[in-house]
């Protein structure tokens, strides 16, 4: 049991070391994602200096927080296209837009859950 535990632990260890080295490499290179998270933490102060409910606030935060995951994951999805299509592909065009198009969604929700909250 306590060998399960330990080996458990050490993976956990793993996956937030690798998560925080994801994170690293895609700030060092993608200004979108170091603009998200500046939208992030105006969002986030904003959520918490007016006068909104728990729910309201964790539906904030929980959607700043989707649109930077959606900028990372279109980052992994282009990084993957130009390994194996370092040239011009519609099919690679057409992954990298969708990816693009997977963080719009998510910030529109976000956007959205903004103006319905303040605006009812």
């Amino acid at each position: 049991m306590r060998e399960l535990l330990a080996g458990e632990i050490r993976r956990f260890a793993n996956t937030c070391i690798w998560s925080l080295q994801g994170w690293r490499a895609a700030w060092a290179s993608e200004k979108s994602l170091r603009q998200w998270t500046l939208v992030n933490l105006l969002s986030a102060t904003l959520a918490f200096t007016l006068d909104l409910s728990s729910g309201e606030r964790a539906l904030i935060l929980a959607l700043g927080l989707i649109v930077l995951a959606a900028e990372l994951l279109n980052t992994a999805i282009e990084e993957v296209v130009d390994i194996v299509s370092p040239g011009q592909h519609p099919r690679a065009g057409k992954a990298k837009d969708c990816g693009s198009a997977g963080v719009a969604l998510a910030a529109l929700a976000g956007g959205a859950a903004w103006v319905v909250i303040l605006f009812g």
